[in-house]
């Protein structure tokens, strides 16, 4: 009988393809705005607003850990919300979608006013954070409440990351199409006429990819339907905020993956912020460098049905070691021989990396939230506190590195709207791009060999989860 009761909860947590392909298209307008803006943002700040690295610097680390700080603020508000008719989380990514656009578009707008400029773009800036942590924190928790199947979660989770990685690469697209033409050499005679066109097609960008923001989040509203915690009985009350925090926070599996992955992404960061800038001043590819981009995430894109089969085959965490110890001897050749051949095969080995880099973190999230529900069984509802505070960590560390790889351009003497760049700005950003990303890959590695949560283990917790759905029910 409960093998007969097992085989029936497995075929009612199914989902159909529909299902997984609106909930991956509601995530891919994150990452469209979000590749605009690690890309483009701090070659748009330097060279278009013309704000001076300083300011520039305050703004992309301000606005990072601003976004930082929101994520566990807006996971508190949601395991405060009630449930409604769309579901508990679906309200929030739904509401905060046209205000989402509105400030996007503001965030790419060059203000007549030069005086204080900077204070506008730290506004929009901010604003857009808390505005996509009030779209992403929801999203990322909503893997949960699709199925109580972990493989149907993981196939989800897959599903997400294609076109997670494939929304990177149109927002790249995009963005670097119709801006490429902004940073070309051909107009550096005339400094009006590039300031005149890059305001204009920065604004065309960012108005397309709005477009695609509302037309994404709608798409996922008609086809996802959001499940209550099956888990525990309904007359259970949720553990108070704050000691679910002081839980989340004393698991050790969420702690160390959490830290290995911060180091990571960082280094991702580092070379996503500084890559423009990189192929415009340092090696010279800047007719090059928009195609570039796309070649990496291309590549990233076809590798994420490569990375699900490997890490069904062989587990995430070899997955994870394999697929981002492959970035590190690529970027370093792309410092050392900054050629055109080299720059192309570079990026395609890259995709490799950064398909599992934003693959895998997501995929072994919801392991640890089992892990941590069977450790903790009297403890409800707090999956956004495990989704918030990892993106918060990771955005409060990207935002350093941000602040800090721009105040190294300012140190090295980094000239803003120049055609080019001294020698020290050169080094400077062959060290953001090289050796940097390495380090910080390395030191993420070093702590993932302390994950604990082995294939077995995720059988027999899956197993013990089984059994503990079916004596609540």
């Amino acid at each position: 009988h409960a093998e007969t009761s097992r085989q029936e909860t497995h075929t009612e947590q199914r989902l159909s393809v529909c299902s997984k392909l609106c909930f991956a298209i509601g995530g891919a307008p994150i990452q469209v705005a979000g590749s605009a803006t690690a890309f483009f943002l701090q070659i748009y700040l330097l060279d278009v607003a013309q704000i001076s690295p300083v300011p520039a610097s305050v703004v992309l680390f301000v606005g990072k850990a601003w976004g930082a700080v929101t994520d566990p603020v807006v996971g508190f508000f949601i395991t405060k919300s009630r449930w409604t008719k769309i579901g508990r989380l679906m309200p929030w990514m739904v509401g905060c979608t046209p205000f989402l656009v509105v400030s996007y578009f503001y965030l790419w707008f060059v203000p007549p006013f030069t005086s204080g400029r900077d204070i506008w773009y730290l506004g929009f800036y901010c604003l857009y954070q808390t505005l996509i942590t009030c779209f992403h924190v929801p999203y990322s928790a909503l893997t949960m409440f699709l199925s109580t199947d972990q493989r149907e979660r993981d196939s989800a989770t897959a599903y997400r990351m294609t076109f997670e990685v494939l929304g990177t690469l149109v927002g790249a697209a995009i963005q670097g199409q119709i801006v490429a033409s902004a940073h070309t050499l051909k107009h550096c005679p005339h400094p009006n006429v590039i300031k005149s066109l890059a305001r204009k097609v920065y604004m065309i960008a960012a108005g397309v990819i709005g477009g695609i923001f509302l037309i994404c989040t709608t798409v996922m509203f008609l086809g996802v339907k959001e499940k209550d915690d099956p888990y525990g009985p309904r007359t259970e009350k949720p553990i108070p905020f704050h000691k679910g925090f002081v839980l989340v926070m004393k698991h050790g599996p969420y702690l160390t993956l959490t830290a290995a992955f911060l180091f990571i992404s960082v280094a991702i960061q580092l070379v996503q912020s500084n890559f423009v800038l990189f192929c415009t001043y340092a090696v010279d590819l800047r007719d090059h460098f928009q195609n570039i981009v796309l070649t990496i995430l291309m590549s990233a894109v076809v590798s994420i049905p490569f990375w699900q089969w490997f890490l069904q085959r062989f587990g995430k965490k070899t997955a994870a070691f394999c697929g981002i110890t492959w970035m590190m001897p690529f970027t370093v050749m792309l410092v050392l021989i900054p050629n055109t051949v080299v720059a192309y095969m570079v990026a395609v080995s890259s995709g490799l990396s950064v398909a599992a880099s934003l693959l895998l973190p997501w995929s072994m999230l919801p392991d640890v939230v089992d892990d941590f529900r069977l450790a903790n069984p009297f403890s409800k509802g707090h999956e956004a506190i495990f989704y918030s505070f990892y993106v918060f960590f990771t955005k409060f560390a990207a935002g350093i590195s941000l602040g800090v790889s721009t105040l190294c351009l300012q140190f090295a003497g980094y000239n803003t709207g120049a055609c080019r760049q001294p020698p020290p700005v050169v080094y400077t950003l062959k060290l953001l791009i090289g050796a940097a990303p390495v380090a910080f890959i390395i030191t993420g590695l070093m702590i993932l060999l302390l994950y604990p949560i082995s294939e077995d283990v995720r059988l027999r917790n899956k197993l013990a989860l089984d059994e503990l759905r079916l004596t609540s029910l």
